[in-house]
C-alpha cells in the first residue's frame, strides 16, 4: 500500500469554498485584483442551494429584481420571466453570470472538501477534498451557505419504507412523479410549503404532518413582460442602493415608529399595505413587533385572521393559524405561499397534528402515529438543515491547537463579527453564525459582507502581512453583544432553525445578528478604525 502523500492540485492565494453567490462574489473581485484564486464547489455546476434545490415548487421568496447581483451588466440585459423565480430560472441566472464573467475556469466542481489544517509555519492552509485534490492556500475563505447540510428525523424503521422517500435538499434530478400517488410530507417550512402546493395538484392522497404552525405570507406572484422588466430596471439601481442602510438588506426596511403609536385605523391600513407585498409584512413592519409582544400580538392577529378566512373547517384554521399565537410572529422565518391555505379545502389533502398525533415509526408501506398506520407511496422529509453552522462544521477544520472547528462549537459559536474565530488564523467566512446572515437578503450579503472580507485581504496584502486571527475576547465580546442583542427581542420564544433548536443537542443561540446590516455595518466600521482591534495581525 503506497503511502505517498497526494500531489498538490493548487498553490493559492485564497480558496474559497461554494459556488453560490457569495462564492462566486470572492472569486470574480479577488481576481480582478490580482490575487491567485479558485472555487471548490461540491455539486457539478454553479449556483450554490440554486444547484441544489430541486424539489417541486422551489423558488425563491424574495423578489427576483432584488435577489441578483448589483453590476449593471449582470441585470441590464437580463429579465425574469416571474417576480419569484423558480429553481430552474435561477439557474438559468447563474448560466448567464457564468457567461458574462467565465468563473467556471476557475472552478474546481465536484469537489467536496472534506478536512483542512493550518501550517504554523508557512501560514498556509492546507486543504483536502474527497476526490483526492489538495490545494495550499493563504487565506481560507468558506462561503457554505445557511442550508448546506440537510438534516432527517431520527426515527426508527427509516430504512425499511419500500417507497419512495426523499430529503427537498438532496431531491433526485429527474424529479418524482405525484400522479395518483399517496404522498407524506414532514415538515412545513419553506420546502414543505412549495412542495405541498405541487403535490397537491396531483396526488390521490397528500398527508401533510405538522409539528408547528407556518407563519406563511401570501407571495402575491405573477408573471413578468418585457415591459415589466423595463420598468423594473429603470429603477433598479436606486433600489439597489438602498440595500445597505435597510435592516435586511432589501429595498424597505422598518417603519421608525410603534405599532402604538397610529391609530388602530392606520395600523390596519399599514398592514393591509404590507400584507400585498411579500416579505414586507415581516420585516417592513413596526419597528417594535420583534422586541414588544403586545406590538407582536398585532402582526400575529392581523396574520392570523387573513389566514382562517381561507380555511373552511375551523378545526383545521385552528392547526394552521391558531387564535393564541404558538410563537411570536415573524421570528421564525416565514415562507411565502401561493395555494398552501386552500390546498386543505380539498377532499385529498389532509393534516395532521405531530403535537396530537406523533409519529412512531416509519414502516415498510408508509409510516406509524400514536393513533394510526399510514400508507404512502412516497415520502418527503421537509426537515430543513443544520443550519448557518452545518456546512463549516461538516468540514474537519483543524485549528493552531490541534482542535476541531466542530469541537470549538459544541457549546456554542464565538466568532468575531460573525467571520472569524480565534485559532483559526486566515480562516474568513461569509453568511456565517453571529453575522445577518438568515435575516437578510442573500446577494446583499454575499456582496456588502463580501466586500469587507475581499478589503481585509487587501489591507494584509498592502501591509505585507501574512497571518490574521481574531481574538479570543474579542470572540466572547462579539457573541455578547449578539447575546445581548437576543434577550432584548422575541427569538428566543420559537424553537427555530434560528436558535439551533431544529437539531437535537445544538447549543441554543441565536445564529444570526439580530442588530441589522447598518449596526452591523458600523460595528465593521469601528474595528477597521481601530486597526482591526480584536484581530491579532502580523
Amino acid at each position: 500500500m503506497s503511502t505517498t502523500a497526494p500531489a498538490v492540485t493548487e498553490v493559492l492565494d485564497v480558496l474559497v469554498v461554494g459556488a453560490g453567490f457569495a462564492g462566486l462574489y470572492q472569486l470574480e473581485n479577488l481576481r480582478s485584483r490580482g490575487y491567485s484564486v479558485k472555487v471548490v464547489e461540491a455539486g457539478e455546476d454553479l449556483g450554490g442551494i440554486w444547484h441544489w434545490n430541486r424539489y417541486p415548487g422551489a423558488r425563491v421568496d424574495s423578489e427576483g429584481p432584488i435577489y441578483q447581483f448589483t453590476r449593471p451588466d449582470l441585470w441590464d440585459d437580463f429579465g425574469f420571466s416571474e417576480l419569484y423565480p423558480g429553481g430552474d430560472e435561477l439557474r438559468r441566472y447563474f448560466k448567464y453570470v457564468d457567461g458574462k464573467l467565465d468563473l467556471s475556469k476557475d472552478i474546481y466542481y465536484n469537489t467536496r472538501v472534506a478536512s483542512a489544517e493550518f501550517d504554523e509555519t508557512a501560514n498556509t492552509w492546507t486543504v483536502t477534498a474527497k476526490n483526492g485534490n489538495l490545494f495550499v492556500c493563504k487565506y481560507f475563505v468558506l462561503c457554505t451557505g445557511f442550508a448546506a447540510k440537510p438534516i432527517f428525523p431520527k426515527l426508527p424503521g427509516m430504512d425499511s419504507f419500500a417507497g419512495i422517500n426523499h430529503h427537498t435538499g438532496l431531491w433526485p434530478e429527474g424529479g418524482i412523479d405525484f400522479a395518483g400517488k399517496r404522498v407524506a410530507i414532514i415538515g412545513t417550512g419553506a420546502s414543505g410549503v412549495q412542495v405541498a402546493q405541487e403535490a397537491s395538484k396531483e396526488a390521490a392522497q397528500l398527508t401533510v404532518f405538522q409539528r408547528t404552525p407556518v407563519q406563511a405570507l401570501p407571495m402575491r406572484q405573477r408573471q413578468l413582460t418585457d415591459q415589466d422588466n423595463a420598468t423594473i430596471k429603470s429603477d433598479l439601481a436606486d433600489r439597489f442602493s438602498r440595500r445597505p442602510a435597510s435592516f435586511s438588506g432589501f429595498d424597505f426596511d422598518f417603519i421608525p415608529k410603534s405599532a402604538f403609536e397610529v391609530s388602530d385605523e392606520e395600523r390596519t391600513a399599514t398592514y393591509e399595505r404590507l400584507w400585498e407585498h411579500g416579505f414586507e409584512f415581516w420585516l417592513g413592519t413596526y419597528q417594535d413587533v420583534f422586541v414588544d409582544d403586545a406590538a407582536n400580538d398585532t402582526a400575529y392577529e392581523f396574520w392570523r385572521d387573513r389566514t382562517r378566512a381561507r380555511i373552511k373547517d375551523p378545526v383545521i384554521a385552528e392547526k394552521l393559524a391558531p387564535m393564541k399565537k404558538a410563537y411570536p410572529f415573524g421570528v421564525k422565518r416565514p415562507s411565502l405561499e401561493q395555494t398552501y391555505y386552500d390546498i386543505f379545502n380539498q377532499d385529498n389533502v389532509r393534516l395532521v397534528d405531530l403535537h396530537e398525533d406523533p409519529i412512531e415509526t416509519i414502516t415498510p408501506t408508509g409510516l406509524k402515529t400514536a393513533s394510526e398506520e399510514h400508507e404512502f407511496d412516497i415520502i418527503v422529509y421537509a426537515t430543513g438543515f443544520d443550519a448557518v453552522t452545518g456546512g463549516l462544521t461538516a468540514i474537519d477544520i483543524r485549528g493552531t491547537d490541534g482542535t476541531l472547528l466542530r469541537d470549538k462549537w459544541s457549546n456554542g459559536v464565538r466568532a468575531n463579527l460573525g467571520v472569524a474565530t480565534a485559532g483559526f488564523p486566515n480562516l474568513l467566512f461569509l453568511y456565517g453564525p453571529l453575522s445577518p446572515s438568515g435575516f437578510c437578503n442573500g446577494p446583499s450579503c454575499a456582496e456588502i459582507q463580501g466586500d469587507l472580507v475581499i478589503n481585509t485581504i487587501d489591507y494584509m496584502r498592502d501591509n505585507g502581512l501574512s497571518r490574521i486571527e481574531s481574538e479570543a475576547d474579542a470572540d466572547a465580546a462579539w457573541s455578547d453583544h449578539v447575546a445581548e442583542l437576543t434577550a432584548e427581542a422575541l427569538y428566543d420564544r420559537a424553537d427555530s432553525w434560528y436558535m439551533g433548536a431544529n437539531v437535537p443537542g445544538k447549543p441554543r443561540q441565536l445564529l444570526n445578528y439580530p442588530g441589522g446590516l447598518p449596526l452591523y455595518l458600523a460595528k465593521w466600521d469601528e474595528t477597521v478604525c481601530a486597526g482591526y482591534k480584536g484581530f491579532a495581525l502580523s
